[in-house]
């Protein structure tokens, strides 16, 4: 019996060391030059906007970094959002800006989120949009042309 703690504790000993060994490995040093990005500002709000009206932002930044910004990604919380980003890398002290357009179709609150993945030393940055689109308003239709004595028009 006092071999079989015996092991036990052996292997539990065992599995924490090596479950901290494999975390330290993970845990490698930030690189002081990496790209880095500054945004204006992070989240949109849109207010109310009417529906079908321009559902068009532009999140501006810059590469506050030593290193050129590269941007693999971004992607829209939903099909309703969608992303443009620059494709070329911006070289540090260079601006840019990731262009997101929301279906304004959709009527009611939203709050949607854009993820865009890079070099940068926050290697997932989450962008924001929110807002209100107003229902969408009724054409008015034409009522049907009568005759004066309020009968429809007949073929002669």
């Amino acid at each position: 019996m006092k071999k079989i703690i015996f092991c036990l504790g052996l292997i539990a000993f065992a599995g924490v060391f090596s479950a901290n060994a494999q975390e330290a490995e993970v845990k490698a040093a930030p690189n002081p030059n990496a790209a880095d990005f500054k945004f204006d500002e992070d989240t949109h709000d849109y207010g109310t906007i009417n529906h079908g009206a321009d559902g068009t932002y532009f999140f501006k930044f810059k590469n506050v970094g030593k290193e050129p910004l590269i941007i693999s990604n971004a992607r829209g919380s939903c099909g309703c959002t969608v992303p443009e980003w620059p494709k070329e890398p911006i070289k540090p002290g260079g601006e840019g800006k990731i262009k997101v357009t929301y279906d304004t179709k959709r009527q009611g609150n939203f709050h949607k989120t854009v993820t865009i993945t890079s070099n940068a030393k926050e290697s997932n940055k989450v962008l924001t949009i929110k807002g209100n689109v107003l229902p969408a308003v009724a054409e008015e239709t034409s009522p049907v042309k009568k005759a004066s004595d309020g009968m429809p028009f007949e073929k002669n």
